[in-house]
């Protein structure tokens, strides 16, 4: 089976700055993976760069057997750090966006978990809270049949009753065939939707497991060996 996502000797830097040092590491389709790591560790340069927004510095990186570029694009759903959608939107001009840029794109799906919060579809992301936009930007990108959703920070700067509700939007919105990886320093509130674990440090890779190995030949929560890890 060709790993949805495979890295090899991967290197990006920024001037003198490594952000990412000889990193190799593989993702099978089918997996719920949490990539963990202090902030700076190089997770968000490593989402950029499968999600082709980036370009290697050395090494390789693969999306299904592929380069990052045009094709890969059509099988990654990515849901940045920061918000991209404009304030002046509303609700249906996000979707009208999605469906026109995205042929895999799913409008009914997504209005109904629109109609499911309770909110009216004229109604503009500048007047929503935080915790909302973030739920309206996680819908969009849940609602495409992707075979890969790059996931950064999707629960930071939200309330853990929101938190809730967009794990469980997760779980609910990606096909059993599909990869979803997710970016993350919260990992008690994600640790119970994980498959897989991939500790990064200063670019490199320090651990990747599945959860129940770590459970089984560590005798901890992956929240608990990553507190020793880091020294949280």
């Amino acid at each position: 089976m060709t790993p949805i996502l495979q890295c090899q000797d991967l290197c990006k830097r920024y001037g003198r700055f490594e952000a990412l040092h000889d990193l190799t590491l593989s993702i099978e389709p089918g997996r719920i993976v949490g990539l963990l790591g202090p902030n700076g560790s190089g997770k968000s340069t490593l989402i950029k760069l499968a999600n082709g927004l980036l370009a290697p510095t050395h090494g390789r990186i693969l999306i299904d057997g592929r380069q990052p570029g045009p094709e890969t694009r059509a099988l990654v759903s990515y849901l940045p750090e920061r918000t991209y959608l404009n304030n002046w939107m509303r609700i249906s001009d996000a979707l009208a966006y999605f469906q026109d840029f995205y042929p895999d794109f799913r409008p009914e799906r997504a209005k109904q978990m629109i109609r499911n919060l309770g909110i009216d579809e004229t109604k503009t992301l500048g007047a929503m809270s935080k915790g909302t936009r973030e739920k309206v930007q996680l819908i969009l990108v849940m609602s495409r049949a992707a075979k890969l959703y790059l996931l950064d920070e999707p629960i930071g700067g939200v309330d853990p009753a929101a938190r809730d509700y967009i794990l469980n939007t997760i779980l609910n919105n990606y096909e059993p065939s599909s990869t979803i990886v997710i970016s993350t320093h919260l990992i008690s509130d994600i640790e119970r939707i994980l498959d897989d674990v991939i500790f990064i440090q200063n670019g490199s890779l320090l651990l990747q497991s599945s959860v129940e190995q770590i459970r089984e030949n560590q005798g901890k929560s992956v929240d608990g060996l990553f507190r020793e890890v880091f020294r949280c």
